[in-house]
């Protein structure tokens, strides 16, 4: 006897490895629907919750359901694997679920005011019952605080980052470290205040005949110190994730550390850094509190981010919910909708520099 046929004479024939029926994708979907609709009849029969404990309850059955009808049909190991993929793809469409309400909420409910006026219009002179008024100075401030934060943070991140993988040893780094890990959980308000204590009562009267001065270049401090934790961590791990062999061929050809990190690691790492700069640029464009404490807020258009005061979108958002005039809402959830569309649309470009530039090398 060969060793094949000896090693299939070995192999224990049992129902979970001769079945070869697969359960018919109508009957899933009959699992499913039927799963749903105990789920709701409990939830609403017995008055413990609404459509979403329905839904839960209905999940939880469908895989209960599938596990007895499937490990019928197909055994109980095709059973297991079935199920799991379930439950993997239930956790999928849950985790998406809130994403999309907001997505939805956003733009069903901020297309009120998408209009010329809107985006060319400050608040500057508009009463309560004034329909009119736009975001126009708002976005002008939010464009220039993140602009401004976004080219202090980044090389001062990246370059942190840069020291602490390639060069960074002993007790200095581990103490940058530490700092950074504590930075990263920074309130916001405190931000704000550090930058109000230092730059608007201390330094500012400086360049103003002893008058402390709000302005939107002190937001950007505050927002240059909530950036610079994200992007410098974000930044660490993407070079930490950079083989070492490249950095090891670029010195065995005698090319030196910097250009090594220059040519080969960044940009090996840029998709990555990118990333994280994008998320720290999120996190600051959403920022109210600092704004509110150093920039001050206004209604009318400021291009100087130097001097007076000046208004964001998350802060025209703050101010317009909580106004009491009845057009004030929708300005309220257009501003919202502009502020994410800013958003994507700075990291959609982003991306896309990064991924040409990763291209052409």
């Amino acid at each position: 006897m060969s060793l094949l046929e000896r090693e299939s004479s070995d192999v224990v024939m049992t129902p979970d490895n001769i079945r070869s029926q697969k359960l018919h994708p109508g009957l899933n979907v009959g699992i499913a629907v039927g799963a749903l609709v105990v789920g709701l009849a409990l939830a609403y029969g017995f008055g413990i919750g609404n459509y979403v404990l329905g839904v839960v309850l209905g999940v939880v059955f469908y895989l209960v359901g599938l596990q007895i009808v499937a490990g019928r049909i197909e055994g109980r190991r095709a059973a297991r694997d079935r199920m799991w993929k379930a439950l993997i793809y239930s956790a999928c469409v849950l985790a998406i679920l809130p994403l999309a309400s907001v997505v939805w909420t956003l733009v069903s409910k901020g297309v009120d005011r998408l209009d010329g006026d809107f985006f060319g219009s400050s608040m500057n002179n508009i009463g309560a019952r004034d329909p009119n008024g736009g975001a126009y100075h708002a976005i002008i401030g939010t464009l220039e605080q993140v602009g401004i934060a976004t080219l202090m943070a980044v090389p001062l991140g990246v370059l942190g980052a840069i020291y602490l993988v390639e060069y960074g040893r002993g007790k200095f780094a581990t103490t940058v470290r530490f700092f950074v890990d504590v930075m990263t959980g920074i309130p916001s308000i405190v931000a704000g205040l550090f930058v109000l204590s230092f730059w608007v009562l201390i330094v500012s009267p400086w360049f103003n005949n002893g008058t402390p001065r709000f302005s939107g270049f002190a937001a950007s401090l505050a927002l240059t110190v909530l950036m610079l934790p994200t992007i410098v961590r974000s930044t660490e791990e993407m070079l930490r994730l950079v083989p070492g062999p490249l950095r090891e061929g670029a010195y065995a050809l005698g090319v030196p550390q910097w250009k090594t990190i220059l040519k080969v690691v960044i940009p090996t790492a840029l998709p990555g850094i990118v990333t994280g700069v994008m998320l720290a640029v999120a996190r600051a464009a959403g920022e109210t509190a600092p704004v509110l404490l150093v920039a001050g807020g206004a209604a009318a258009i400021n291009f100087d981010p130097f001097a007076g005061g000046q208004q964001s979108l998350s802060l025209f958002v703050y101010q317009q919910a909580g106004d009491a005039s009845r057009y004030a809402p929708a300005r309220a959830w257009t501003a919202a909708l502009t502020l994410v569309a800013i958003v994507l649309i700075l990291t959609v470009a982003a991306k896309l520099l990064a991924r040409r530039n990763s291209l052409s090398k």
